[in-house]
């Protein structure tokens, strides 16, 4: 199979979901949700076809959305994309205040893991040590 035969291989929702990870459910939300890049093909019995162009686009969505990005954001990212050339700048600004907040949020979620690192050090001493002095105790 050639790059170009495998870019336009048809593909069925329940494929496209063994591949995305995304339930059957979620890929119709998607497509209702104007979040594809472009329409997905039917087959002569109404049955949606998606393109493995459809799976790399919707690779993308699932990664935004794992990483927090509110739908109406993916919405207006995935309109400029439809929309074609001439708007990167405005994708570029989308995607740049996001990966801003990612970041925040691994800063966040680094002085978690840092505040339970100590925690469980602090436990496990005791715990070697055989003894609970020096733990919160809501008895005394």
């Amino acid at each position: 199979m050639t790059t170009t035969e495998a870019r336009t291989e048809a593909l069925s929702i329940g494929e496209v979901a063994g591949r995305t990870g995304l339930s059957v459910h979620a890929l119709r939300l998607y497509e209702r949700e104007g979040l594809l890049v472009g329409p997905v093909g039917r087959d002569a019995g109404g049955r949606r076809r998606y393109t493995a162009a459809d799976v790399e686009w919707l690779m993308v969505c699932v990664k935004l959305r794992e990483s927090g990005m509110p739908l109406a954001e993916l919405r207006r990212f995935a309109e400029l994309v439809r929309n074609g050339p001439g708007n990167e700048a405005d994708r570029l600004r989308l995607l740049d205040a996001h990966q801003r907040r990612v970041e925040a949020q691994i800063r966040a979620l680094e002085e978690c893991r840092s505040v339970i690192a100590w925690k469980v050090g602090v436990y496990s001493d005791h715990l070697a040590r055989g003894e609970a002095g020096g733990l919160w105790d809501p008895n005394g």
